[in-house]
């Protein structure tokens, strides 16, 4: 990792974060200072500004963050801003700290203040599925766990959609949704953790294609075309999905989580398509719009 850092200290916003009544009601100053961690030397060496992150717009994010719906703990408010600048380009790794210096702490004290660093790791696409029990409870649970699994952070999350089967016996229609994340765990540990949940949840294997309480499928692990992509033939885990493509109830919701996601559909880099593309030569029928999620 890079030693450079780009240091934006002191954006000051008004929000309305914590858990007392006149916290939510009155608003109080936010002060958020911002360690980025990347790679200078191109930027150093060419004044290109596509080599480096543009400082405004990252303060624009720390600003909309603070101003945005309240959370009860400024500890969740420096995760949400360390996700978003880690989806800025180039950034390696983020320290936020979070000061609350109007904090009702009931005794003298100059501030408060949480401080998180974050490193970035591969996107990975995961794909969550339904159609037995409470369908709707039981993948909001499953995104509760994913959100609680050291080593993957969830950066955004599809509506919920409902779908007609496809293929496999006679079964209910399933409730299906899209998680988009970061990792620092290996994809062979993460498919591990994935089939825990389902198992948490009474998945069972007896019939392919057949109805189950919880599916989780591995969709894409690495960006497309980079470092971190993993592309793997192997039967235990097979990456990308190998039949993401065709499927409409993985495709429609992904498109709504990341609108700008892409796919590898062959081994060529001319075989990346984005998700839109392979979208439109789908037939969506078989979809419509499912419940909203229930409050995290």
């Amino acid at each position: 990792m890079s030693d450079d850092e780009i240091v934006l200290t002191g954006v000051s916003a008004r929000g309305f974060h914590g858990v007392l009544d006149a916290e939510r009601r009155d608003g109080q100053t936010f002060v958020v200072d911002v360690h980025l961690t990347l790679d200078l030397s191109r930027a150093g060496r060419t004044d290109d500004l596509s080599a480096t992150v543009n400082y405004a717009e990252v303060a624009s994010a720390v600003v909309n963050r603070v101003t945005g719906p309240p959370f009860d703990l400024i500890e969740r408010l420096a995760e949400v801003i360390a996700d978003d600048v880690l989806a800025f380009p180039l950034v390696e790794a983020v320290e936020v700290v979070v000061h609350k210096p109007e904090a009702p702490v009931g005794h003298p004290f100059t501030d408060v203040a949480v401080r998180v660093r974050r490193r970035n790791g591969p996107r990975t696409v995961i794909a969550l599925g339904s159609n037995l029990g409470d369908r709707g409870r039981t993948l909001t649970l499953a995104v509760d766990a994913l959100r609680s699994l050291p080593g993957f952070t969830v950066t955004s999350v599809s509506p919920i959609v409902e779908t007609d089967p496809v293929g496999g016996p006679e079964q209910p229609p399933y409730l299906n949704a899209v998680v988009v994340g970061r990792t620092t765990l290996g994809p062979e540990a993460l498919l591990a953790e994935l089939h825990r949940i389902e198992a948490a949840h009474g998945r069972t294997r007896e019939v392919r294609w057949g109805a189950r309480t919880l599916d989780l499928d591995l969709i894409q692990f690495g960006e497309p075309g980079s470092g971190h992509e993993v592309v793997s033939t192997d039967d235990a885990l097979t990456l990308p999905h190998p039949r993401a493509a065709e499927r409409a109830f993985v495709l429609v919701p992904w498109a709504e989580a990341e609108p700008e996601g892409r796919l590898r559909v062959g081994a060529g880099d001319s075989d990346i398509r984005p998700i839109g593309e392979l979208l439109a030569r789908l037939d969506r029928s078989g979809i419509r719009p499912g419940p909203e999620w229930e409050q995290w």
